[in-house]
């Protein structure tokens, strides 16, 4: 029990009767924005458990831990942290490039994704720059395929969106991301094992070959018009 002294302190302060709240972290793990299930059977639903729930969730952790001491970092958004990382303190740069980039990859590509049913096709400008740079939604998925397939290890293929509208492929390793070279990431194709080991083992051809049934164009083609603008 308090004393007499204690509570005229704690009244003094205006802590009587109050409950001292932690903070809640910076980031936090998005929701998907469909069930478990919903990208069967291209993708299945305990991947999608594992992948979201455990994988993004820990890349997510360990951000908010990276960032603990750094009260004005932590306030940017992710993808502002991995373009200006080189700028940051050497002390907390690879959790950020790691775990920062495992989060917004993550974050990207679950909006990407969308079921069979509602995948759809490229649209309005996106449709056209795809035409010019690849000469065909085809010809843009097999050059996607075959980026993902040379990933060595673990890593990403990406579509970028650059001036004027131009589109360009790349790979990076690991969870390093375009962003942090300046570039715009509209689309990525995880070649983490833990993306299809579960469903497709060693055969990661079969997993790009069903990547492209559940691509969500609509959110990609929305992405690229307003990077575009």
């Amino acid at each position: 029990m308090m004393s007499r002294r204690s509570l005229l302190q704690a009244a003094a302060l205006g802590t009587v009767g109050t409950v001292c709240q932690a903070a809640d972290p910076p980031f936090a793990l998005p929701k998907l924005p469909y069930p478990d299930d919903a990208l069967e059977p291209y993708i299945d639903a305990q991947t999608m458990q594992i992948h979201h729930d455990k994988h993004h969730q820990a890349y997510v952790d360990n951000l908010n831990k990276a960032l603990s001491g750094e009260p004005e970092l932590a306030k940017l958004g992710v993808e502002e942290l991995l373009r200006r990382l080189d700028t940051l303190p050497a002390a907390i740069r690879t959790q950020v490039r790691n775990q920062g980039g495992g989060h917004a990859n993550h974050s990207l590509f679950w909006q990407a994704l969308a079921p069979a049913s509602k995948s759809g096709k490229p649209g309005g400008q996106l449709a056209n720059a795809i035409s010019q740079a690849f000469g065909s939604q085809e010809k843009l998925e097999e050059s996607l395929r075959t980026a993902a397939a040379g990933v060595f290890g673990s890593g990403w293929a990406w579509l970028c969106a650059g001036q004027g509208g131009k589109l360009s492929l790349e790979t990076t390793v690991n969870q390093d991301t375009p962003l942090s070279a300046g570039r715009q990431p509209i689309l990525g194709i995880d070649v983490w094992e833990h993306a299809y080991y579960l469903k497709y083992q060693n055969r990661r051809a079969e997993y790009l070959a069903a990547f492209f049934h559940v691509v969500n164009w609509s959110f990609v083609s929305e992405r690229f018009a307003k990077l575009s603008a």
